[in-house]
């Protein structure tokens, strides 16, 4: 940009000696205009040459050339170096623009350092992230951002996660806490343990999702690409015939008609739509990745858009995944006996729902022997000296007792042969899940929630948040089929967001697939077109907002340049409209629809 500047200055500075050395020496003034020229239009020169011998001829670089160098030939200097002078302006202001917008997505390269503090037997030494194995210890000070994945074996600190997640308030880590490469240590020393390698962490996978959406252009970009192969030739054409068949049936002098030809190229230079359509998608992009939504191309801004289903797997997605003890009633003993028992019995299972409740038994477990598992029905044990089988209702009539029924998320507790209890667990709601379906109900979606959870769960967690309607006990082709049945009724888009591993196919086979990418499953996240990184829900209609957002100003980018430019080439063809002008009205065009474009980096306001 400062090449830029001093580049411009200088010609700028050289077009304005020559204008005042033209009035008293005549040589020197063109001399210098000349000079103002190749200073001025050296990039467009070398563009125009570069695409002619890559077979691109048509472009805005050669309508600038053609008429720059025309209004050289008729004698029109100043006019000739005004172009370029303010056609450079434009380009340098635009390019301005899109710095900017491309900030926000180039500060994700600093996301990973490229060093990590090893412990090792010798002591703490620093060597290439790439080279550290999983399982390594690293140390991390405070101010330091994480060069890997891991979890914390000790220390206890918060974390910046803006980078990865959008969200400024810092997460408090201490031991057992999983931790991610691009967040920064605020605070306490910590040691963390490495879980991935350099190339599969959190860091690495935002950079090659970044990297990915670069290339990914939408249906708009591409119409005007294809626009702008047609549109060149045909205004040249067009203004070679304004140029010559006036002169040949006599409708005035050959230069009267070559200027107007000449000014006619240089209004119809379409730089406005082949520069603001594909930065207003870029913006979008670089505005949802600051808030914590990674897209993977303009084409997939386009596609969310034009949601009208969001179709929500629902653990994971819209619950947190991790069973919660919701209530705990017990029969002749306490409720803290009960639940202190079933976590004795239960200490040595890997399911959910005995973690869940190892969870919530705050004091010390005592040791269970004999333990004996019942497969889909639960344990038996021997705890304190005493018989206690926890299972399900059919645990319980296998030992002939009744129990009461109260959903099959319920653990039921025998104690001795005699029915003492039951602790009633769920998969917690995430927080802001409600007011996340009563936002896309406000925008017009419809909500479908898909689940491989039994019937009565799903009603419960659809009436409880809202939800249109659901469908149960599902495998995963099952969710494709569904999805793909959705796609075919449905007047619109259909999205489907998912974090699992069995997710995958639907992500992929859904109009658009959006993954929670903080905890989700790495086969997902590529499976995706968008990635939500702080797993909240209530990023997906702020997401869809702003991809309305983005399209609307797309298109009304391209009504106005299109209109304006009909209105000016009338105008410049009859006469009306003179070179500097078409220059002020071109670059004023362009200018206009890159300042619109910007608005896209904002997000939408939240209701």
């Amino acid at each position: 940009m400062k090449k830029e500047i001093v580049r411009l200055s200088v010609g700028a500075a050289v077009f304005v000696s020559g204008l005042t050395a033209s009035v008293y020496i005549y040589e020197l003034g063109l001399a210098l205009f000349a000079v103002a020229y190749l200073i001025l239009g050296s990039e467009v020169i070398q563009n125009a040459g570069g695409n002619i011998a890559r077979g691109r001829v048509f472009d805005e670089n050669l309508l600038m050339l053609i008429a720059s160098v025309g209004a050289f030939v008729i004698g029109e200097y100043a006019e000739a170096v005004g172009v370029m002078l303010f056609y450079t302006v434009g380009e340098m202001l635009t390019d301005i623009a899109h710095d900017r917008s491309e900030r926000s997505v180039r500060s994700l390269m600093d996301l990973r350092p490229d060093r990590a503090n090893v412990i090792t037997d010798d002591g703490r030494i620093s060597v290439e992230a790439e080279t550290v194995e999983v399982g390594a210890l690293i140390e991390v000070l405070p101010g330091e951002r994480l060069p890997l994945d891991g979890r914390v074996v000790e220390g206890h600190s918060t974390v910046d996660t803006s980078m990865l997640t959008g969200e400024s308030l810092p997460a408090e880590c201490f031991e057992g806490t999983p931790v991610y490469a691009g967040c920064i240590n605020l605070e306490g020393v910590i040691t963390v343990r490495v879980e991935k390698p350099y190339a599969l962490s959190a860091a690495a996978r935002v950079l090659e999702l970044t990297k990915y959406a670069a290339e990914r252009r939408s249906a708009k970009e591409k119409f005007i690409s294809r626009f702008a192969r047609v549109y060149t030739p045909t205004v040249v054409i067009l203004a070679l015939l304004i140029a010559l068949l006036p002169t040949v049936f006599g409708g005035g002098g050959l230069v009267k008609w070559i200027y107007r030809a000449l000014t006619f190229l240089v209004i119809s230079c379409p730089c406005a739509l082949v520069i603001s359509i594909p930065l207003t998608f870029f913006a979008a992009i670089g505005g949802q990745s600051r808030n914590g939504v990674l897209i993977k191309g303009g084409s997939y801004v386009e596609s969310l858009a034009g949601v009208k289903t969001a179709v929500l797997d629902k653990t994971g997605t819209l619950t947190k995944g991790s069973f919660e003890i919701v209530k705990t009633v017990a029969f002749g003993i306490s409720e803290v006996e009960l639940l202190r028992l079933a976590a004795s019995a239960e200490s040595r299972s890997s399911h959910p729902i005995a973690r869940a409740i190892a969870r919530a038994q705050k004091g010390d477990v005592p040791p269970a022997v004999n333990i004996k598992e019942y497969p889909g029905m639960g344990v038996s044990a021997e705890v304190e000296g005493r018989q206690v089988c926890v299972g399900n209702a059919a645990m319980m009539s296998k030992l002939g007792l009744d129990c009461e029924n109260v959903g099959a998320t319920a653990v039921h507790v025998a104690l001795e042969g005699g029915y003492v209890g039951y602790i009633v667990t769920a998969d917690g709601i995430k927080t802001d899940a409600a007011e996340a379906v009563s936002k896309l109900k406000e925008l017009g979606v419809k909500t479908v929630m898909l689940t491989g959870d039994n019937a009565e769960v799903a009603a419960a967690v659809a009436q409880r948040l809202g939800i249109d309607s659901f469908r149960a006990e599902l495998m995963p082709e099952d969710k494709l089929n569904i999805v793909e049945q959705i796609r075919s009724e449905s007047d619109g888009e259909v999205v489907f967001v998912g974090d699992g591993i069995n997710d995958a196919p639907v992500l992929a086979g859904a109009d658009v697939g959006v993954a929670m990418g903080g905890l989700g499953a790495d086969a997902a996240i590529e499976a995706a077109d968008a990635v939500i990184m702080n797993d909240s829900p209530l990023k997906l209609p702020q997401s869809i907002a702003d991809a309305r957002r983005a399209v609307a100003i797309a298109k009304q980018n391209i009504s106005f340049i299109i209109a304006l430019k009909v209105l000016a080439l009338a105008l410049g063809a009859a006469g009306l409209l003179g070179m500097w002008a078409a220059v002020f009205a071109d670059v004023g065009v362009a200018l206009l629809a890159v300042l619109n474009s910007m608005r896209a980096l904002k997000p939408t306001k939240r209701g």
